[in-house]
This record gives structure tokens, C-alpha cells and sequence, in this order.
């Protein structure tokens, strides 16, 4: 008699709101069962009405990614619920990327720039990986196009996701063939709706016409490439950082 097939399971930090929870949504409405991790309790506990179509397949665990011992309770307690884990998406951050002119930077501001966006994304990996090795899992590194180019006064945060890239391709060499580990770096995505409580976007049409595809991202336009490098689809991918710009990277601008 066959037995049934488990659904795979990821776990996804900063996941209660923003991309984060764009991701969760997609990985659940493919079939994933999915223990979602943030900071923010209130934007966790309003999860179980933003979800409920999808009952028992996902969990929230409250999680400071930049405190060793609670990412530690954090994969135990999606391992507790879930009994595998087969996928990571490191997406917690502090999304404000300005610090301030950099000789006003605090070290202890820099210092949790660098804590959270960066550190606790080898945290997560170093106690998340022994699971994911077994399972022959993946990890996706949610970074920015700020890893590749600035505004003034975003050094703290440049720095940040700049490491993940880095991260990223290092991490692809340790811990294959067993685990792949790529990077996508969002440019402007809208998340207003999705962020709690829900805001209303505040966009106009010249925000939308300066991306060469006519419009700004969307949550799903990064969850659907994260879904996809978590599965066997992109079973010969790794070490690759992705750009989702809607291609302004690629433009080039004059000013008159």
C-alpha cells in the first residue's frame, strides 16, 4: 500500500507581513506546508484570519533572527510542528534603509542594521542547515538591488544586503550538493497591502512608467521566483544572486 506523501515544509522569516508574507502565501497556495517567523506578534497573531483557508499547514513562531537563542527555538518549534524542514527563506529585515550621513551613524545603529539583516541570516542557516541537508533542501536569501547600487545615506543597510550576496554564493560552496542556496534582490516592490494593518498605495503613474515593464513590483513577482528556487525545478541552480527590478537597473537616467 503507498503511503501518502509528506508536503514539504519551509520556514520563513520576517513572514507576517510585506514579502515575507507574499512568499508564505504562494509557498501555501502550492502546496507547502509553512512556519512563518517574525518580530512583530500582532502582525503574527492577525495571520491566523489572513490564512485561514489554509488551517493546520502553517504556524507562526515569534522570532528575533538577531538573537542566537531564539532562532534556535524558532526551527525546534517548526520542526516540532512540521517534523521536517526541506526550505528557508531568509527575509527578515529592517527595511528602512537610510542611517544618516555616515559620520552620524551610531555603531550601535550600524551595529543592528548589520545584526538583523545580515547575521541573522547566518544564524538561521547554521541551525536551520543540518535539517535542510537531510531533507536535500534549499534556501532562498532575500536581499536588494541596494546590494548593487545606492542612494546617499544607506550605507548601513547597503552594507547589509550587500554581505547576504556574498553570503549567499559562500554558503552555495558549503553546503552543496546537499543544499543549494541562491539570492533574489528586489527592486521597488509595493507591499502596502500587505503590510499590518494594510495600508493604501501611494503611487502615481511616473512611478509606474519608470520601470521599463510600465509598473512597480509586487510581492508575488518575488514569491513566485522564491517558490520556484525552492523546488526541484531549479534542481541545477546555485550561488546566483537574482535581480526582480522590472529592469531599472538596467536604465540608464540623465537629469535635464
Amino acid at each position: 500500500m503507498n503511503q501518502p506523501v509528506e508536503k514539504p515544509v519551509a520556514l520563513v522569516t520576517g513572514g507576517a507581513q510585506g514579502i515575507g508574507l507574499g512568499v508564505a502565501q504562494q509557498l501555501l497556495s502550492e502546496g507547502w506546508r509553512v512556519a512563518i517567523a517574525d518580530v512583530n506578534e500582532a502582525a503574527g497573531a492577525a495571520l491566523h484570519t489572513t490564512l485561514a483557508q489554509f488551517g493546520e499547514s502553517f504556524s507562526f513562531v515569534p522570532c528575533d533572527v538577531a538573537q542566537e537563542i531564539e532562532v534556535e527555538r524558532c526551527v525546534a518549534a517548526a520542526l516540532d510542528r512540521f517534523g521536517q524542514l526541506n526550505g528557508l527563506v531568509n527575509n527578515a529585515g529592517i527595511a528602512n534603509p537610510y542611517s544618516g550621513p555616515v559620520e552620524d551613524l551610531a555603531l550601535a545603529d550600524w551595529n543592528r542594521w548589520i545584526g538583523t539583516n545580515l547575521t541573522g541570516y547566518f544564524l538561521m542557516v547554521k541551525h536551520a542547515v543540518p535539517h535542510l541537508r537531510a531533507a536535500q533542501g534549499a534556501i532562498v536569501n532575500i536581499a536588494s538591488v541596494r546590494a548593487l547600487q545606492s542612494e546617499p545615506d544607506s550605507e548601513a543597510y547597503a552594507a547589509s544586503k550587500g554581505g547576504v550576496v556574498a553570503l549567499t554564493h559562500a554558503l552555495a560552496i558549503s553546503l552543496g550538493p546537499a543544499v543549494r542556496v541562491n539570492c533574489i534582490s528586489p527592486g521597488w516592490i509595493d507591499v502596502s497591502a500587505l503590510k499590518h494593518p494594510p495600508q493604501e498605495a501611494k503611487l502615481s503613474p511616473i512611478d509606474h512608467a519608470q520601470h521599463p515593464v510600465g509598473r512597480v513590483g509586487q510581492p508575488q513577482d518575488i514569491a513566485e521566483m522564491t517558490v520556484f528556487l525552492l523546488s526541484a525545478r531549479a534542481g541545477f541552480i546555485t550561488g546566483q544572486t537574482i535581480v526582480i527590478d522590472g529592469g531599472m537597473g538596467r536604465k540608464m537616467i540623465y537629469e535635464e
